[in-house]
């Protein structure tokens, strides 16, 4: 069973930055187009960024573009997330996963807490 691991949230104040970073288990990673989510309390789970198989193609929502970037490395099965320019709203736990038509998602892991204070 694929397992996913994310990591590299912590509270920051308005303005600042992280970068997130998720290990993914087993040997397919590669393969895949994978994505970057999260769930503010008391909301739905909302789509962040997705990246191709090779790293050619992103895509984000608008409400992040222009201040987070996407990345992977094949070779180490680890996406990234760089968050620029955190604004409060940002505050969510964030998951990543394989974001591919037609695949379904891996178990979700545990997250990582993003809190941005103003």
């Amino acid at each position: 069973q694929v397992q996913v691991v994310e990591s590299g949230g912590g509270l920051v104040q308005a303005g600042g930055s992280l970068r997130l970073s998720c290990v993914v288990s087993g040997r397919t990673f590669s393969l895949y187009r994978m994505g970057w989510f999260r769930q503010a309390p008391g909301k739905e789970r909302e789509f962040v960024a997705a990246i191709s198989w090779s790293g050619s193609s992103t895509d984000y929502a608008d409400s992040v573009k222009g201040r987070f970037t996407i990345s992977r490395d094949n070779a180490k099965n680890t996406v990234f997330l760089q968050m620029n320019s955190l604004k409060p709203e940002d505050t969510a736990v964030y998951y990543c996963n394989r974001d591919s038509p037609g695949y379904s998602y891996y178990t979700w892991g545990q997250g990582t807490q993003v809190t941005v204070s103003s």
